[in-house]
């Protein structure tokens, strides 16, 4: 709205300040800050006032008798709200990338309300049927790799190179395309095209299976981190401070893919119109340091899956759309820890049990909870269990947790950068 504004009052002293990424960015940053801090305690209030709140966690299973029964949840809906009026603010409306990430808030949002939900007013434990999460995430991934390949302005540059003439920067690129290049690490000439994966089928229907390959991966990209996410989101400030650490990264990533400058210096696709993606990352970004005022142990809020799904699915989407969806294993990296802990603690529990006998991977998952659980706890509940990995027996509170994660997510952060020049 604002932008739109100030871009027909460009002649007002300071308009042009506007037309600045670096300057909305901040912008956005700060209200959805301001937002998420103010709005957050309405909301918690009002929260209290309806008695919504968490009704499973108690303190009978934590070593330290942290209480959290009685806390409110749903407090994703502040992170919705601060990520949104920023954006509907000062962001350029018209650019598809702030759509398909307005639209993927949206949705996963409203999915994540629905199970919040049901098991809070409707006291089922189990909230909304697992298959019906996933199809809403399935749903996303195709409306995103579907309009990645057929919008006419999802459009790159492979390469770019910028000179100064004349105290004049004259940019030269290679012709705008679509295509399913994306960027791997570790190479020199780091740019992976899906298409070449299918040579084997014939040069005139590679590129239609690359495309098909591209959409497949989209769809799967958002379900694994959305659900890595609400795996995460098991203690207080724990899901909130690593996605606000991953967010930092992403601003980084999309600020070079949206500018021809960096993206010369760093060689790396230019993919026009990105840059208003740093925008709506700077607004998630606040929007989650805002949540933490209330997050931080002792939680006064929960995020709910109305926040964890959501802030998933914005970092798988913002992924794909800058070409950088192979980094997530490493930039997500504790969200994949996460995720793989309770695959492989349950197909292990599955098959061991199939053969007469209990056996764990870890005390408990997801991960971050195998380290404030006692292996008399899991003894206590099942006598005949066996455990793979025991660790040193020392159990750790939950802030420490939080902090040691947040530090691993910080260094993954920092290394993911770091790819654009290790090569």
């Amino acid at each position: 709205m604002l932008y739109s504004l100030f871009t027909h009052l460009s002649e007002l002293p300071g308009a042009r300040l506007m037309t600045y990424i670096s300057f909305r960015a901040i912008i956005a940053g700060v209200i959805a800050m301001f937002v998420s801090i103010y709005f957050g305690k309405w909301f918690i209030a009002l929260l209290h006032r309806k008695h919504i709140s968490e009704t499973q966690r108690d303190a009978k299973t934590d070593p330290f008798n942290v209480a959290k029964k009685g806390v409110p949840t749903m407090g994703g809906l502040v992170i919705i709200l601060s990520i949104l009026l920023p954006c509907l603010l000062i962001g350029k409306l018209s650019n598809i990338y702030l759509i398909l990430m307005m639209l993927t808030t949206l949705l996963l949002g409203a999915i994540g309300f629905a199970d919040d939900y049901i098991k809070t007013f409707r006291h089922n434990k189990d909230g909304l049927n697992g298959w019906i999460k996933i199809a809403g995430q399935v749903t996303l991934g195709l409306i995103v790799g579907l309009t990645l390949r057929y919008s006419p302005v999802t459009v790159m540059n492979e390469q770019v190179s910028t000179r100064i003439e004349n105290n004049i920067t004259i940019v030269e690129k290679t012709p705008d395309v679509k295509s399913t290049r994306t960027t791997i690490p570790f190479v020199k000439n780091h740019n992976c095209n899906y298409a070449n994966l299918f040579s084997w089928i014939g040069e005139s229907s590679k590129y239609r299976a690359g495309w098909i390959f591209f959409v497949l991966l989209t769809v799967f990209v958002v379900a694994a981190v959305s659900n890595g996410a609400n795996l995460n989101d098991g203690m207080d400030g724990m899901c909130a401070g690593n996605s606000a650490i991953i967010g930092v990264a992403l601003i980084v990533l999309s600020y070079v893919s949206g500018n021809v400058v960096f993206a010369d210096y760093f060689d790396v696709m230019y993919i026009p119109g990105s840059e208003e993606l740093v925008v709506f990352l700077a607004a998630f970004v606040g929007a989650l340091v805002g949540f933490l005022w209330f997050n931080g142990f002792p939680a006064q809020v929960f995020m709910g899956d109305t926040g964890s799904l959501t802030i998933g699915g914005i970092i798988g989407v913002c992924a794909v759309i800058i070409h950088k969806e192979l980094l997530i294993p490493i930039l997500c990296g504790v969200f994949l820890m996460e995720s793989v802990s309770v695959i492989l603690q349950t197909q292990v529990y599955k098959f061991g049990k199939r053969h007469g006998k209990h056996i764990r991977v870890w005390k408990r998952t997801p991960l971050h909870d195998h380290f404030r659980t006692s292996v008399e706890q899991v003894i206590q509940n099942d006598p005949t269990c066996r455990i793979l990995f025991r660790g040193s027996g020392e159990l750790h509170h939950e802030t420490k947790i939080v902090l040691r994660f947040c530090i691993v997510t910080l260094l993954l952060a920092a290394f993911t950068i770091l790819t654009l020049k290790i090569r």
